[in-house]
């Protein structure tokens, strides 16, 4: 039986593309075109994440409030805030 994962999440990767996150076993990707509020901050301030539940993440130096869903799946999430 699988236990509860219990690691924190992980920036592995910052390009002029985007971010990739390590959550879990799990590899995320957001680009900067659907995730804008990371384009012009700091490494430190991206790698600054934190995960108060397992469906929702929070950069504290950045405030921006996430849910992995949003990640997963920005399609069904259309609004971006300029």
């Amino acid at each position: 039986m699988p236990g509860t994962v219990i690691s924190a999440p992980e920036v592995t990767h910052i390009s002029r593309h985007g971010l990739w996150l390590l959550l879990g076993d799990e590899e995320l990707m957001l680009p900067f075109e659907q995730f804008p509020w990371f384009r012009q901050a700091s490494v430190e301030q991206i790698s600054q994440v934190e995960a108060p539940t397992p469906e929702h993440l929070y950069w504290p130096a950045l405030d921006i409030d996430l849910a992995v869903a949003s990640i997963r799946h920005p399609e069904a999430f259309p609004l971006i805030a300029k």
